[in-house]
């Protein structure tokens, strides 16, 4: 047998982010891993671990990529922000979104349709969202002292940030009541939030295409106007993750204003001129991690930094190596592959874009492809067993085919169970200690390659 020549992996060319150290292993109270240990809350629902804590996201996924963002291309970082606006009133320091009015009309739209399906008549959608989208004052930089009261304003006040059409660099202004913010510190802090007298905000959950995950927040003069929906989200989800569920979005949108320029002829009197308004956003979409349920039991089993809830009550480890394995049969198998080589130090995916469990990658995603497809199996002391995947020649061979033309190795990975060992020695996670696992790397032999090689010597 040929032995097996490692590759160095193939780097990136460009890398938008930096590597950060991984998630630290715990060992005695009194050594340092304890100080900076923390535990992360995630949920089962519908068969899936998801985790909505915003901290705990970045935290989970900076440190070791584990899982994937549901609205992101990975890391979970979505925002409805156009980047081009945010280019173009790159002088405001703000970190609101900045969208388009079409794109906000489009969220008030989806409100709209949502209230209606909830049966409620058209007058009073139509009063809950003008009282809900109505112009808000831009908060106050912190540490200017006590800001003065800031009441919602008409649509004919111009306390807007606003900025001529066709100049590089944006003036902005403001205006109305004789106020002066200095628009350098426009931030998205609490104090702009503007509840009007009888008002009570309700959330509701809200479907979308997006999986129906979503939630809009709509003030209305009763708590009966509008009703909840928690099949989608638990009641316990927002507590969990350490989130308030009635927290709103603030939004800043640029729209056109029509402006009456001194001594102008009344032909060119209007003049197009840019301001950005502060609104909340109506129709709020809500990003979460997603964990494969292997990531999820390495995270909570061989890290122990991760507590996994079902309808308000933490699973034991015990718990859940059952219940992923009813929902996943072939889970034990993948899970234990899984953690042999995030214990190698390598970065483990699901490989099935490329046909294949896994896909390894070194230190992670944003830096290195994947070097190796992963193909698992569970064998006994002689190699045999009910294989999960029976290849036939031609098939193994098409395989292979296609992980070399994405420059990777394809691998099979063999679990070895020692023959004595029986379903119920596989009940709990304990039955690793006993699985042997040995490499094998497929690769195609090219016919005219090798004769290159034997005229060379």
């Amino acid at each position: 047998m040929a032995e097996a020549v490692f590759r160095a992996p193939k780097r990136k060319r460009r890398v938008y982010e930096s590597y950060e150290s991984p998630l630290p292993i715990p060992f005695s109270q009194d050594q340092s891993p304890r100080k900076e240990f923390r535990i992360f809350q995630a949920e089962m629902i519908s068969n899936n671990v998801v985790v909505r804590g915003t901290e705990d996201m970045e935290q989970l996924y900076g440190k070791g990529y584990f899982g994937k963002g549901i609205l992101s291309r990975s890391r979970p970082n979505f925002t409805i922000s156009n980047p081009k606006l945010a280019a173009r009133w790159k002088g405001v320091q703000t970190d609101m979104p900045i969208i388009t009015s079409e794109k906000y009309q489009h969220r008030v739209e989806w409100a709209r349709d949502f209230m209606r399906r909830q049966g409620h008549d058209e007058s009073t959608v139509q009063k809950i969202l003008t009282d809900y989208t109505e112009p808000l004052e831009p908060p106050y930089r912190e540490g200017e002292g006590e800001s003065p009261q800031r009441e919602p304003l008409s649509s004919k006040a111009d306390s807007s940030l606003e900025g001529r059409e066709g100049k590089d660099e944006l003036s902005v202004t403001t205006g109305g009541a004789g106020q002066s913010d200095d628009l350098q510190g426009l931030n998205t802090h609490s104090d702009c939030r503007q509840e009007g007298p009888g008002h009570a905000t309700l959330t509701v959950a809200s479907p979308s295409s997006l999986n129906g995950h979503a939630l809009s927040q709509i003030p209305c003069c009763s708590q009966e106007a509008l009703g909840q929906q928690d099949d989608l989200w638990p009641e316990a989800s927002s507590q969990i993750a350490g989130e308030s569920r009635a927290a709103h979005e603030y939004v800043l949108i640029e729209e056109e204003l029509c402006d009456v320029q001194e001594g102008a002829a009344p032909h060119d009197e209007l003049l197009k001129r840019k301001r950005l308004v502060c609104r909340r956003n109506p129709y709020r979409i809500f990003e979460y991690l997603q964990l494969s349920l292997e990531e999820a039991f390495f995270l909570a089993y061989a890290l122990g930094c991760l507590s996994i809830y079902y309808e308000k009550e933490p699973l034991t480890i015990v718990k859940l190596w059952q219940v992923f394995t009813a929902v996943q049969p072939t889970f034990r198998t993948t899970y234990m592959a899984y953690h042999y080589f995030r214990s190698k130090g390598w970065v483990p995916k699901v490989g099935l874009k490329y046909g294949t469990d896994l896909l390894l990658y070194r230190k992670g995603p944003p830096f290195y492809h994947a070097s190796y497809s992963v193909i698992i199996e569970l064998v006994d002391d002689n190699f045999e067993g009910s294989l999960r995947r029976p290849f036939s020649w031609k098939s193994l061979a098409a395989l292979s085919r296609v992980s070399g033309n994405v420059s990777k190795e394809l691998m099979l990975c063999y679990l070895i169970k020692p023959s004595t060992m029986t379903d119920e020695d596989m009940e709990t996670p304990e039955c690793m200690k006993r699985i042997q696992v040995q490499e094998v790397i497929l690769s195609r032999w090219v016919s005219s390659r090798e004769r290159s090689d034997q005229d060379e010597l």
